[in-house]
């Protein structure tokens, strides 16, 4: 998956928002109309910057690098309701007749965007601010590492990032807080979560200076700063971690452990909350872009995961394998012989080679190539053990590569049958291309340039791993079979997605139906099932997207015949970016017209 990022962090200027309430002035000409929208979309762009400064951190603008807001704070969420209030208003103003067609995409997922944000800050995620998948305390370690979007290079950054530290010693009270209200109001996450966060915070509140990953900066100050600083860097930035990271991560530590814990809930799913189900129907929403019910997702899911265990039924029987579908599960999970390497290097050294394999044939799919470099890496311990194997964008100024993360606990148990589905989706033609592209096009607005919509984010890269065969990939059996396991998983999701969510299942039921249906590890189907509890809804959103996108496929294949070029449908499919499901119809109608 591409990594999730955080929500907005940082205080929002009083200023701000005097510029973005006023309303914009009426013009009656196309040109006018035009304009205006683009003055609209660039002030709104640098002014959410502002607001959520970690994301501008992602997005390569740097002058907010010292700043954390207290997103969670009761006075941040205010201001950035008015700030989206604000922009709906001043939207109106604009005549979308006006519009040519890439504007009215621009327009219509500004609106969009105010709407969402506005809705999603009516419920109450903030009181249950930190969980095992994706959350600031997680974030931060990564900023922090060196290794991410956050510079240290110069002195300035490293005081950059003190302040953030010291920032974060409040958002950890704030945090705190938040949670104890949660406690009293029924907002807490399941038990089975916690005890997985707390771990995680209690490794970063130790006091080592080899392992934490905190320290990581003070090892790599640049010799060009000088002696001096180096120094005093050196004594300052150690004293900073020591101040208030570690003190952080330990409150964080004792409330979870000591308070949490026993108030914890011992039911799954978002449901369970109070206006739980108000929130997932919300959450369906923003994460697929579909009008879509939770019982047409689950129907859709149950469809999807019998069509493809009839593929898997033909892959099984081609291998000579005599038991049933559940029995070949378990001997694809136990055998050896899957299991064919010994370091991790060996694991990085083989995607790098399906890379090599699979270049001549992407270079015939696509014909706009991205510019930004890209690498492999094998993903940091602090946080393998709950992490997927993800794709961080590089920077759309080209000097921060592309990163595909791989975690590997114990290579001798890593299996080979998921890599080559794994890296297209992951890596190329996957979210590398397609994030590498949308950044990498200063024709779209700035906030089109860092926007993610994960029905077609995701979607898109579910869609790649279809393109094996034509790219040369799973002439081997069991690799094919990797190939359907990954996609019976995303049907899976839309099935135990929504059953803990709104049909009371249990984490347990939903870890069996898991089982029972794709060849994952018990410790494999858990991390799954606990992620899709931390983060409702997100999981959809794959396979709703990879479904319409093959259905543009198909659709324009039949419709253009001869004419129907498969690299100019990809280049179309991305040269826009993120768009929601229903502006992606829209826009490759038009194209198909021009064909």
């Amino acid at each position: 998956m591409f990594r999730l990022q955080q929500k907005g962090y940082l205080f929002l200027l009083g200023t701000l928002l005097a510029g973005a309430c006023q309303q914009p002035v009426q013009h009656s000409t196309p040109q006018a109309t035009q304009d205006s929208l683009h003055h609209l979309a660039a002030r709104y762009y640098d002014e959410n910057m502002a607001l959520n400064p970690l994301q501008a951190t992602q997005n390569g603008e740097n002058q907010y690098n010292d700043q954390l807001p207290i997103d969670i704070s009761e006075a941040f969420r205010a201001k950035a309701d008015s700030f989206y209030a604000s922009y709906q208003q001043a939207i109106k103003g604009i005549d979308t007749a006006a519009l040519s067609g890439n504007d009215r995409i621009t327009y219509d997922m500004l609106q969009r965007e105010f709407d969402v944000n506005r809705e999603a800050l009516s419920f109450h995620d903030h009181l249950m601010p930190v969980q095992q998948f994706t959350c600031l305390p997680l974030t931060l370690a990564q900023l922090g590492s060196g290794s991410s979007a956050q510079p240290f290079k110069t002195e300035k950054d490293y005081h950059n990032f003190m302040h953030r530290m010291e920032r974060f010693a409040i958002w950890t009270d704030t945090a705190i807080a938040n949670m104890r209200r949660g406690i009293a109001t029924g907002y807490v996450l399941p038990k089975s979560l916690v005890v997985k966060v707390i771990p995680q915070v209690a490794d970063l509140a130790k006091k080592d200076t080899a392992n934490n990953v905190f320290y990581a900066p003070v090892k790599a100050i640049p010799d060009s700063l000088g002696a001096a600083v180096k120094a005093a860097l050196t004594t300052d930035y150690a004293a900073a971690v020591e101040k208030y990271i570690l003190p952080s991560y330990a409150k964080l530590r004792d409330f979870m452990q000591q308070e949490y814990l026993p108030k914890a809930r011992s039911s799954s799913g978002i449901g369970d909350i109070p206006d739980g189900k108000a929130y997932y129907a919300f959450l369906i929403k923003s994460w697929t872009t579909a009008n879509l019910t939770p019982e047409e997702i689950f129907a859709l899911g149950e469809k999807e995961v019998a069509r493809i265990r009839g593929e898997m039924e033909t892959v099984k029987n081609s291998t000579g394998f005599k038991g049933d579908l559940p029995a070949f599960f378990a001997a694809v999970r136990a055998d050896k012989k899957l299991r064919i390497f010994k370091t991790p290097a060996a694991i990085l050294d083989s995607f790098k080679a399906i890379e090599s394999k699979i270049m001549p044939g992407v270079k015939k799919m696509y014909g706009h190539l991205p510019k930004t470099k890209f690498e492999i890496r094998q993903t940091e311990a602090y946080r393998a053990a709950s992490a997927s194997a993800e794709y961080i964008q590089g920077s759309a100024d080209g000097t921060r590569p592309g990163v595909f993360y791989v975690p590997i606990l114990d290579a001798t148990t890593f299996p080979y049958t998921g890599m080559e589905c794994l890296f297209l989706h992951e890596a190329i033609p996957g979210h590398h291309f397609q994030i590498s592209l949308q950044q990498e096009n200063d024709s779209l607005p700035k906030f089109r340039r860092f926007s993610w919509i994960g029905a077609y984010g995701e979607g898109y890269a579910l869609y790649c791993e279809s393109l094996g065969k034509e790219l040369g990939l799973y002439t081997d059996p069991y690799m094919y079979f990797g190939r359907l396991t990954d996609e019976i998983h995303r049907a899976i999701r839309l099935v135990v997605d929504v059953g803990l969510h709104t049909k009371g299942w249990t984490r347990e039921q939903a870890i069996k139906y898991m089982m029972d249906n794709e060849p994952l590890s018990t410790q494999e189907a858990t991390a799954e099932i606990e992620r899709y509890m931390a983060i409702p809804g997100q999981a959809l959103s794959y396979k709703i997207g990879e479904l319409k996108i093959h259905e543009l496929r198909n659709k324009y294949t039949k419709e253009l015949g001869s004419k129907f070029s498969l690299s100019s449908f990809h280049d179309e499919l991305l040269k826009d970016g993120c768009v929601p499901l229903s502006v992606l119809e829209q826009k490759m109608a038009r194209w198909a017209k021009t064909h």
